[in-house]
Parts: C-alpha cells; structure tokens; sequence
C-alpha cells in the first residue's frame, strides 16, 4: 500500500470557464492542466456549450481537491448564476470562485460576489465603478 500524497500549496491548480480567448490565454499562461485521467481543469464555452455543460464543469472544479481557485468569465456565471450563488452561500471558501471579465461583454462589479463583499467594507468602491461606468 503506497503513502497518500498529500496535496500542498505547489500542487494546487486554477480552473477556468469561459470564451475561447480567455481560456487560450490563461491556458497559453500555463494556466491549463490535463491529468492521467484526461480531466481538463478549464472549459472552452462557445454558442453550442449548454448550461448543464457549463454547471457539471463548475461542480465538477468546485469539488476537486487539486483547485485553489475557479476563474470564471462574468459571461459564463450569469449562464449558470444560480449554481455560482449556491456555491457563494455554502461558505466554501476553497477553491475561490472569481468572477473575470471578457472581452465581448463589460464587467458589471454589482453581479460580483467578491466586489459586493468589498463593498460591504468599503461603499465607495462601488461608487467608483458607478462614477466610472457613467463616464463611458
């Protein structure tokens, strides 16, 4: 019977879920990890992904052991928006879940966990992203 690896801080890997120049950079950043097992730590989502695709993903790198963090573009999170709430609730902190923005769609901070959170502390930094948003 072999020693259980134990799965320290260097072992630790980012998912990603999101359009495909996202995920080609992160991946290209070496961000991008297959295992022995041909499990992908990143899913390309396009106009033919389906939402369940996208959820089991999700499910699937909020379970594993081996994910520190999920990087999710905010596009892809509004598609499946009541699995990334669920999981925001449970009060599961690892792996964090952090929402990107891409570049066919704008970052709105009010649809964000993590900044309605920043915002909780600190009001005016969601006044800035208002301030900001208005001036384009």
């Amino acid at each position: 019977m072999g020693k259980k690896k134990f799965i320290g801080a260097t072992d630790q890997k980012i998912g990603v879920i999101g359009d495909e120049d996202t995920v080609t950079g992160l991946v290209l950043a070496g961000v991008g990890h297959i295992d022995g097992a041909g499990r992908k730590n990143f899913l390309v989502v396009d106009s033919k992904t389906h939402n369940k695709e996208i959820s089991d993903t999700f499910h699937e790198l909020s379970q594993r052991k081996d994910i520190a963090m999920i990087f999710i573009t905010q596009g892809c999170a509004d598609m499946i928006r009541v699995d990334v709430e669920e999981y925001n609730t449970s009060g599961q902190v690892i792996p964090t879940v952090l929402e990107i923005p891409s570049k066919e769609q704008p970052y709105d901070p009010k649809k964000d966990a993590v900044m309605q959170r920043v915002a909780t502390f600190l009001p005016a930094a969601m006044d800035m992203f208002d301030a900001a948003a208005a001036k384009k």
